[in-house]
């Protein structure tokens, strides 16, 4: 949880979460966010990861079976859970989403923020990339609110609608800009492959007007 947005995005959400709290992938890397202390004084909070390390609680790899996980939390259900730039490095986020939905309580608030668009990142592999939709397709038993969510980039404080009218300026679209004459035509392989080897496309994949690294960032309650 490098990423500011996601601190920002909870504090403006504070008001509607309360403890007993769970962070899933709380293993600081040196970049992670002190979510904790947001909530400090004001009842339990668990950090979880699948590896030990620095602010983890309890060891627990969320796509084991249910009854694993149960146990080693001891029972324990929450109010809040938190998942912040982990389901992408989870070879199984269908059964990870199943697991921290079951954790949550009737009416608890769940906060997911996952990449649409980043660079590869290793801690330990890196699977996978999420639009809005695909979250919810993950959590069939959470209610998202969308006028509470965003695609966020890297920039602070950077929040976009994830309304349909503007996909166009947050998640760049080739199809999109084809069809209204808004990009090259008929780029070759050949020119694409020779782009790449002077280093050209990593330049355009990382320049934020263009490509921009970009999270969902999404809070919903289960029903």
């Amino acid at each position: 949880m490098g990423n500011i947005n996601q601190t920002i995005f909870i504090r403006n959400n504070i008001k509607q979460l309360s403890t007993p709290c769970l962070e899933v992938g709380s293993k600081d890397y040196g970049n992670t966010q002190d979510i904790k202390a947001l909530f400090a004084g004001k009842g339990k909070y668990v950090r979880v990861d699948m590896e030990q390390g620095p602010t983890v609680d309890v060891v627990v790899d969320f796509t084991e079976d249910f009854e694993v996980i149960d146990e080693k939390l001891q029972g324990q259900r929450f109010a809040t859970v938190f998942c912040l730039s982990v389901m992408e490095h989870c070879a199984n986020p269908f059964k990870m989403a199943a697991n921290m939905s079951q954790l949550l309580t009737p009416g608890g608030k769940i906060i997911i923020s996952a990449p649409f668009c980043w660079r590869l990142h290793a801690f330990p592999s890196d699977y996978w990339r999420f639009t809005h939709e695909g979250i919810k397709q993950l959590f069939p038993d959470v209610v998202f609110d969308m006028d509470k969510s965003f695609a966020t980039t890297g920039k602070k404080n950077d929040f976009h609608s994830l309304s349909e009218k503007d996909y166009g300026r947050i998640f760049f679209s080739f199809d999109r800009h084809r069809k209204k004459g808004h990009f090259i035509r008929g780029i070759s392989a050949e020119l694409l492959k020779l782009l790449a080897r002077i280093g050209i496309l990593k330049w355009l994949a990382g320049h934020r007007y263009l490509m921009p690294p970009t999270n969902v960032v999404m809070i919903g309650t289960k029903k």
